[in-house]
């Protein structure tokens, strides 16, 4: 064997343990920033979660004509889009019907946290609060409960 077969054979074995080196480097910091995507997008959706579940249990309020069948629909409508504990953790609804009337508004608010189970690794801080007001206007000519 040759001086310059030993040098060849050597400089492989080298560059094995380097891109091994390297790939052992490389793999936890790739990990880690997927998991700190992972709980960019939960924020982000837990963000429009709260707003559309507002949106929803606002619209469902101003289609009732009581305040009691109001409270009900939107606190049933906004829980019904806040199911996924992985987007949002520990949701709270509140109803506002002290303007129910033809021509008044309902004005649904919606908070709930964002979840942090699931991505330890990182140790993200504790759920964010997101909180979501919409407001809805009852229709004019609609006849609610006590009206003429």
């Amino acid at each position: 064997m040759t001086g310059s077969e030993r040098a060849n054979r050597t400089s492989d074995r080298d560059a094995g343990a380097s891109d091994a080196l390297g790939l052992a480097l490389i793999a936890p910091a790739a990990l880690g920033l997927a998991i700190v995507i992972l709980f960019l997008g939960r924020g982000v959706d837990s963000r429009a979660t709260v707003r559309v579940a507002a949106e929803t249990g606002a619209q469902a309020a101003v289609q009732e004509r009581s305040p009691s069948a109001a409270v009900a629909a939107a606190q049933a409508a906004a829980s019904a889009m806040l199911v996924d504990t992985a987007t949002c953790d520990s949701p709270r609804v509140a109803v506002d019907v002290g303007d129910f009337r033809p021509g008044g508004t309902v004005t649904v608010e919606v908070a709930c946290s964002v979840s942090t189970a699931g991505l330890e690794l990182i140790d993200p801080p504790s759920g964010e609060t997101f909180r979501a007001t919409a407001i809805a206007t009852i229709d004019p000519l609609r006849a609610t409960v006590g009206s003429p």
